[in-house]
């Protein structure tokens, strides 16, 4: 996976910022924004990495998950999901080649809200995760 670079998703002001990121110091600087969510698509959550660099969002109240490329800030791909507020996005399975969507729910929101959802068939992969020292 990528180590040079490191990703911070801010909800609130809708951004994702990248820093340069040094894995020997674990510093990180020359932060600027690379991504900005349109208010349309819901607010920007959970957030991974695939193997080809792309960045998957969950957009919490926009009943779906977007991939954006981070060196043009461009929306990639949408996948339209029947639960309303996705939180959290990981790639799993032996091969990495599929994507787990968490949502949440209220009291008042049935199911498919609230669920674990499991993604297939996207033709991306996501990478192992990195261990750091403490």
């Amino acid at each position: 996976g990528d180590t040079k670079r490191f990703f911070f998703l801010d909800t609130p002001t809708r951004s994702v910022d990248c820093f340069d990121y040094d894995v020997d110091t674990g510093n990180i600087s020359n932060r600027r924004s690379v991504i900005s969510v349109p208010e349309d698509m819901g607010w920007p959550d959970g957030m991974t990495i695939d193997a080809e660099g792309r960045l998957w969002i969950a957009m919490w109240g926009g009943s779906r998950v977007t991939r954006w490329d981070p060196d043009t800030g461009k929306l990639l791909q949408t996948v339209k999901l029947p639960a309303l507020k996705t939180s959290s996005v990981a790639f799993g399975g032996p091969d990495l080649d599929v994507l787990y969507v968490t949502s949440a729910s209220t009291e008042d929101e049935p199911p498919p809200n609230g669920s674990l959802i499991r993604i297939r068939g996207l033709g991306v992969r996501g990478v192992p995760e990195q261990e750091y020292a403490h």
